[in-house]
């Protein structure tokens, strides 16, 4: 299944934009997701919320997009995909730099919380069990 995005725009106590992944985060769909959050970015995004609710698979590539994801939402430009091992070497380095409080993550699915956790990056993000919960937080 496809991934498929959606965008709402919340106004909480201070703007939070949350993209909704509904299907499978892999290699034919995650540059597609980095360039959406470039997008929101650049139109001045600067809280995000991952809606996780609806992804029911996430490849190693997946682990590359939220990770890149937290780069563009820092200003920075993520690591060259095509580098291929640096791209993971630059994950295992920001997971050992600790968390950040720019991207959260709402409604993981079992399946990919375990990712998240047998890689570590679980300590990058804060997790919340929905969008609701999420959105409070920021």
């Amino acid at each position: 299944m496809a991934l498929q995005t959606t965008v709402d725009h919340v106004e909480a106590r201070v703007p939070v934009t949350v993209v909704g992944l509904n299907g499978e985060l892999d290699a034919s769909t995650y540059e597609h997701l980095i360039e959406d959050v470039r997008g929101l970015y650049a139109g001045g995004t600067r809280k995000l919320v991952l809606d996780l609710s609806g992804l029911t698979y996430m490849a190693s590539s997946g682990l590359i997009a939220l990770h890149s994801i937290v780069q563009v939402m820092h200003g920075e430009e993520p690591p060259d995909i095509e580098g291929g091992w640096s791209a993971f070497h630059a994950l295992g380095n920001a997971v050992e730099s600790g968390g950040q409080e720019d991207v959260l993550l709402a409604g993981e699915q079992p399946g990919v919380t375990r990712v998240l956790q047998r890689t570590g990056l679980d300590q990058l993000f804060s997790s919340y069990p929905d969008r609701a919960s999420a959105i409070a937080a920021a």
